[in-house]
């Protein structure tokens, strides 16, 4: 709701209202001038709603905008759902009845403007059918209804000569501009009569240049005729050399060639065609597929930043490693039957890569031969061209020279022509002005009168319709010539079609007992192919069988050589405990007393004694320390305060030799005293 008032006030603020209100004065506003904002709106829509309510009885004023309410189609909001009390709220100039409605119509104003401004003429009056019986009056109303339909019709056009760019201002520029010169010419034409009447004999003069004027024209025309038919000549000429140097190149092919190498050569042509059509190009099309949905996706996910290719980054190195240890596991795996596969592999790679490459050397060649052809076209053009042009000689060089003297005459009087243009063009310059004052009177004049008997607009509206009837006159001349040159095209193309036909026609013919040669060849290829493929995958499954044996009893195998040495590694340390508690027993039993201290047995039994000892010893030490530890604590606590006192001393006999002496110190029975 605050949006909605924050709109209706900016809105009222602007032009053409300027009611100059903020959110807390539109809010305060009494119902009655509520109302009046509401109809000063409604009369900026229509101006005939430019009425004091106040003056107004409120019946009247609720009826009146509730009808222009109905012509320009508002709802009410959906909570409003009875009329009776919708009225009731415009009667007390309610808020939640007025603001949707001011919210609506200040939204959107142009369109409601023309809205109104059309319902004035296509809203129908209503004539009871008893008065339509009168044979008048129903006269009147089907010529009120025609004046209706041609009002729609006029308005429709209007719209689309205001949408199509026409500017009435630019034409009626051009005009003036086109009468100017008009004007310019006629009199410049009645200056050459004058100038010429005087001369005896002027009308055969006239008569003279008119015929050499024609006579001119005819002269270009037949020169232009002429090139063309030169251009013609030389094309017929081009096409003639061309055609006997493809008969000299079929002559001598079919001279040095037989039946059986023109078959070989066409099935050569259809492979190659074939596998471009089959093989090379939808892998082109179809990588061209990838790029295209890699970049479209690359361009659809947002902006990457270091982080993201960082991250990339990592993946890609990861991966690596891993293509790199799989590629260790196979080298160390070493299969035999996998190396004579692998060995056919790389026999069908190379051919397949040969077979790319020759592809591509191929169509690079058909490349260069079209861009050849291309280049030969231009040259034959630009040769056709230069073929019409001469080389001009010295009686010619002569002719040109006088001729370039007399135009020097015509030029020095022609200037002087121009320099009374001007002058002329000054006056009219200020003429013009004059007329201009005097036409934008006569217009304002027009417009007040046009205003006054209620008919704005009609000058205007006339122009632009003799405007548009001059433009329809032209387009339909253009039409009539656009016709006459697509018919003439039409001709041509047909008798080139014709020219095209005769001439593919034995071709054609070779081309169908080719097509079916092709065919046959094709089914045999299939079948050989089919037989191939199922070859192909028995073995294949033969040899995924024989892998995954393989696979099972590597596995088993490397187990069983886990275990082995495990049980060899037990068995022996086994066999090293065993001899060791032989050895153990045998010193343990021997009667020499040199072996029995070697045994372990007597090493450990020392080594406790010796422990036992030296843990006699250390509890006593510990009761020592116990029994003592309350006088050596005092003692500690006597030698601390000992050196607290002696620090004490130092600070102060350092204190004294940085200070002034400011006592007498006096040392007595081994006290100090200090004696100011």
């Amino acid at each position: 709701m605050s949006e909605q008032l924050k709109f209706i006030v900016e809105q009222l603020n602007r032009e053409p209202f300027k009611k100059n209100f903020n959110l807390i004065t539109f809010d305060s506003l009494e119902p009655m001038q509520l109302l009046q904002i509401l109809n000063d709106v409604l009369a900026e829509i229509d101006p005939k709603q430019a009425i004091d309510i106040r003056e107004e009885m409120p019946e009247q004023t609720v009826k009146r905008i509730c009808a222009l309410l109905g012509m320009l189609k508002y709802k009410p909001p959906g909570n409003i759902s009875d009329v009776s009390s919708f009225r009731q709220g415009l009667v007390t100039g309610s808020k939640p009845v007025i603001h949707p409605i001011l919210h609506w119509l200040l939204q959107r104003v142009p369109e409601l403007k023309k809205r109104a401004y059309l319902a004035r003429f296509l809203v129908k009056l209503e004539v009871p059918a008893d008065f339509l019986q009168d044979d008048i009056i129903n006269d009147t109303y089907h010529q009120y209804e025609e004046l209706v339909e041609g009002f729609k019709t006029y308005h429709k056009e209007c719209e689309q000569l205001r949408t199509s760019g026409f500017s009435t201002a630019e034409i009626r520029r051009d005009i003036s501009a086109m009468e100017e010169e008009k004007d310019q010419l006629i009199k410049r034409v009645e200056r050459l009569k004058k100038r010429v009447e005087s001369v005896s004999n002027h009308q055969r003069m006239l008569e003279q240049a008119r015929q050499l004027r024609v006579e001119k024209e005819r002269e270009e025309a037949l020169t232009h005729q002429k090139q063309e038919q030169k251009n013609q000549l030389f094309q017929a000429e081009q096409r003639r050399l061309r055609s006997e140097q493809q008969l000299k190149d079929l002559r001598q092919a079919a001279a040095d060639a037989n039946p059986e190498s023109l078959m070989k050569r066409l099935e050569e042509e259809i492979k190659i065609n074939s596998y471009m059509v089959s093989e090379k190009l939808p892998k082109e099309l179809e990588g061209m597929r990838r790029t295209v949905q890699f970049l479209q996706k690359v361009a659809s996910e947002p902006a990457m930043g270091q982080a993201d290719l960082q991250e990339l980054e990592d993946k890609i190195k990861e991966a690596d490693s891993r293509i790199n240890q799989l590629i260790e596991k196979r080298m160390m795996r070493y299969d035999p039957m996998d190396d004579k596969l692998s060995l056919y592999r790389q026999q069908a790679s190379i051919i397949a890569r040969r077979k790319e490459s020759k592809a591509e050397e191929l169509q690079e060649a058909r490349e260069e031969l079209a861009a050849a052809e291309r280049e030969l076209r231009q040259r034959t053009n630009q040769t056709q061209g230069s073929d019409g042009e001469e080389v001009i000689r010295g009686d010619e060089m002569k002719r040109l020279v006088a001729k370039l003297r007399s135009k020097g005459t015509v030029y020095k009087k022609k200037r002087q022509e121009i320099a009374e243009l001007k002058a002329d063009y000054g006056v009219v310059q200020r003429t013009e002005e004059i007329l201009k004052q005097r036409h934008d009177a006569v217009q304002q004049k027009l417009q007040t009168v046009e205003a006054e008997k209620g008919i704005s607009g009609y000058s205007d509206t006339q122009e632009e319709l003799e405007r548009v009837s001059a433009i329809k006159s032209e387009l339909d001349e253009k039409k009539g010539r656009t016709l006459d040159d697509m018919s003439e095209m039409v001709k041509k193309l047909n008798s080139m079609i014709v020219e095209k036909k005769s001439a593919l026609a034995p071709i054609i013919k070779e081309l169908r007992s080719l097509r079916q040669q092709s065919q046959e060849l094709g089914q045999e290829y299939e079948e050989k192919k089919a037989q191939y493929e199922s070859c192909a995958a028995g073995l294949e499954s033969n040899r995924s069988k024989l892998e995954q044996e393989v696979k099972a009893l590597r596995d088993e195998m490397a187990q069983k050589e886990n275990r082995y040495h495990y049980i060899n590694t037990m068995s022996e340390i086994l066999e090293m405990q065993i001899q060791r508690a032989a050895e153990e027993m045998k010193a343990y039993v021997s009667p020499d007393p040199q072996e029995k201290k070697k045994a372990i047995r007597e090493v450990y039994m020392k080594n406790i004694s010796e422990q036992e000892l030296l843990g006699k010893k250390l509890r006593e030490e510990q009761k020592m320390v116990r029994e003592s530890h309350s006088a050596n604590m005092e003692q500690v606590k006597m030698w601390r305060d000992l050196e607290q006192l002696m620090e004490c001393k130092r600070q102060c006999f350092i204190r004294a030799k940085n200070r002034e002496s400011i006592g007498q110190i006096i040392q007595e029975g081994g006290e100090d005293r200090l004696v100011l």
